[in-house]
């Protein structure tokens, strides 16, 4: 085994298996008032993880590991019998008042997860800090916030990696079965990195003048995900069933008319077949070829050919769809609901965007496609308790108010303060035509570019969006900038701005940073110029919604609510709540999340949050 905390200096770490030894670590913490804190398990999924031990850090060097269940699990292989440790009740017992203790911060590294499994051992830790919020408020987009990468970064120390303990593939062996030397040197190692690493970070967030962005957006957020993560929401696994069987029906009946396309049987799965078919065989313009040479078959190249009005590469998308929809979400679903709670329990990863997004994994919930028919479908099998309902509130616009806030455009703001269709508004400036009067299609045109222009759209792309020619596009975004100039500034002085400072910032402060915006590749420089004027957008959004989910447990409370949030999906949140409060809690869900803004800031803007309940996600959104 590699040193002990290679490259740290001045290590002591320490084995506790007594509750003699674990004392006076527990009197220390509370004498100096923080420690921090990792759990070892034998999951990554919270939910489900046995508690396998516990790392404690006192002082840079100064650590210890307390082994709770090694060799406890059927089949493990301590040839000398299973290890001397405190048995976990004990323990826990010990732990409490110190991991409960208001006097004492609990320092962790991601620590959501530590929280989520001592949640679930009876244990509600508080008060908190996050060394990957830290770095995250003030590097986002800069670098990654996992502790190896910062420990390499900030300490110039390589921690002792995984695999070295547990080793990989199929000799890879759970945390209990690790033998407690090596746990320990392990394990004790993760709390001194992020002790330090806290001792680092913190001074940088008020020399960064990030404390308020730290201590409002992301450590409150922080028992707000354990407790939606702890929920979970049900799942029908029938309506899924269902659902998986009529996928396969409709993706059998488009391989047969794709097949009489062709004129022949293929793999539609093999974009190597499906590009012979379409390019050497039927002759079909506009093929490109990939580095191995076969024909490219992604989905912008069927979307050229469908859009040209060729069958065969329409149906194929079509069958696409499908085909993802059945694996990725009616196939795969029924696998995450946990047996004991009979529901779906998602993870919130808070750092893993660089705009405030949170994104949600094992399963991924955010997202499953609303736009067509069979994606909405999907949803339909998200269900509420027996005697409850499931309540969508969903923010209106949210981006497209806050760009009349940023960029300060007047007529923007009057329609959005006199609750005018906003995008018939757009197609009456821009196409000179009456809002009463209008045809449909000239108000897509106008949505189309009210988004379009957010995420930096060129003319070759809103082209495409609506299948016009490119000067007919451009025409029409020099139109847009004709009528709303206001916009035209913030995007030229948000890019300057980029340039010249290599990041953006949110409405509250939180900053994202773009260290490769000046560079040569001029493709590249225009992706990130995009990005700096979405950014801004993009992430005052998030921050929102995140203010609106910190307010809102403590205000369901105040107000006598009994609603439980679920769920976050980018704009909107799922609760829970009884049915005979399901009118009330919708008002007052709405009422929350209108103001989460204030008192920080007085939005130019209102902000219209629409909020039904119903027996399923799909019905109530």
């Amino acid at each position: 085994m590699r040193g002990l905390g290679e490259g740290l200096a001045n290590i002591a770490y320490e084995t506790v298996t007594s509750l003699e030894a674990l004392q006076p670590w527990i009197e220390q913490a509370f004498d100096q008032g923080e420690i921090a804190l990792d759990t070892e398990t034998d999951s990554l999924d919270a939910m489900q993880a046995r508690l396998v031990g516990v790392s404690l850090a006192l002082a840079p060097g100064k650590a210890c590991y307390i082994p709770l269940q090694h060799g406890a699990g059927e089949g493990l292989d301590f040839s000398e019998g299973t290890p001397a440790q405190i048995p976990l009740q004990e323990a826990l017992a010990a732990l409490k008042p110190l991991l409960e203790a208001p006097s004492v911060r609990k320092i962790g590294q991601n620590i959501k997860y530590d929280l989520l499994v001592l949640k679930n051992h009876g244990l509600s830790v508080a008060p908190i800090d996050d060394t990957m919020l830290m770095s995250y408020a003030l590097d986002a987009g800069r670098n990654g916030h996992g502790m190896d990468e910062l420990s390499q970064i900030h300490l110039d120390h390589t921690p002792i990696p995984f695999k070295e303990v547990a080793g990989t593939g199929k000799k890879q062996i759970t945390f209990d079965q690790v033998p407690i030397d090596k746990a320990t040197a392990y394990a004790a190692e993760d709390a001194d990195v992020t002790l330090r690493l806290a001792r680092h970070l913190k001074p940088r967030l008020i020399a960064d003048r990030k404390v308020t962005l730290y201590e409002t957006l992301e450590r409150p957020l922080v028992p707000v995900l354990v407790e939606m993560e702890r929920a979970g929401i049900k799942v029908d696994r029938a309506v899924l069933s269902r659902l998986s069987g009529e996928f396969a029906q409709k993706m059998a009946g488009y391989e047969a008319e794709v097949y009489e396309l062709a004129g022949e049987t293929f793999n539609i799965a093999s974009p190597k077949q499906l590009g012979e078919i379409l390019f050497d065989k039927m002759g079909l313009p506009g093929g490109k070829k990939t580095k191995t040479g076969a024909w490219s078959t992604d989905a912008s190249t069927l979307e050229d050919l469908a859009t040209a009005g060729h069958d065969l590469p329409a149906k194929v998308l079509e069958w696409r769809g499908l085909a993802k929809l059945k694996s990725t979400y009616t196939d795969a679903l029924p696998e995450f609901i946990q047996p004991s709670t009979g529901r779906v329990h998602t993870s919130y990863s808070m750092a893993g965007t660089s705009t405030g997004r949170l994104a949600s994994t094992e399963p991924n919930l955010q997202n499953i496609p609303i736009r067509t028919e069979d994606g909405r479908r999907i949803r339909t099998a998200f269900i509420a308790e027996k005697g409850n309902k499931l309540i969508s509130a969903d923010y209106s616009q949210i981006e497209l108010r806050l760009v009349a806030h940023i960029a300060d455009v007047p007529q923007l703001k009057k329609a959005f303060a006199d609750g005018i269709d906003i995008h018939a508004m757009t197609a009456s400036e821009i196409f000179n035509v009456p809002v009463k009067d209008m045809d449909p299609s000239i108000r897509r045109r106008a949505k189309a570019i009210n988004f379009g222009i957010i995420y930096g759209i060129s003319a070759f792309g809103l082209a495409n969006q609506l299948g016009i020619s490119r000067g007919e596009a451009a025409e029409y975004i020099d139109l847009y900038f004709d009528r709303f100039p206001g916009i035209r500034t913030y995007m030229e002085e948000t890019k300057a701005r980029a340039h010249e400072q290599g990041y953006v910032e949110t409405i509250f402060g939180r900053r994202i940073h773009l260290s490769e915006i000046n560079s040569k590749n001029q493709a590249h420089r225009a992706f990130l110029e995009r990005a700096a004027i979405n950014a801004p957008i993009q992430g005052s959004a998030a921050d929102i919604i995140r203010r609106a989910m910190i307010k809102m447990s403590d205000a369901l409370k105040g107000a006598k609510l009994n609603a439980q949030m679920l769920l976050q999906v980018h704009d909107e949140l799922i609760f829970e709540a009884p049915a005979d409060e399901a009118d009330k809690t919708c008002a007052f869900v709405s009422e929350v999340m209108s103001k989460a803004a204030e008192p920080a800031l007085h939005l130019s803007v209102p902000l219209d949050v629409e909020a039904q309940a119903a027996d399923n996600w799909d019905e109530a959104h």
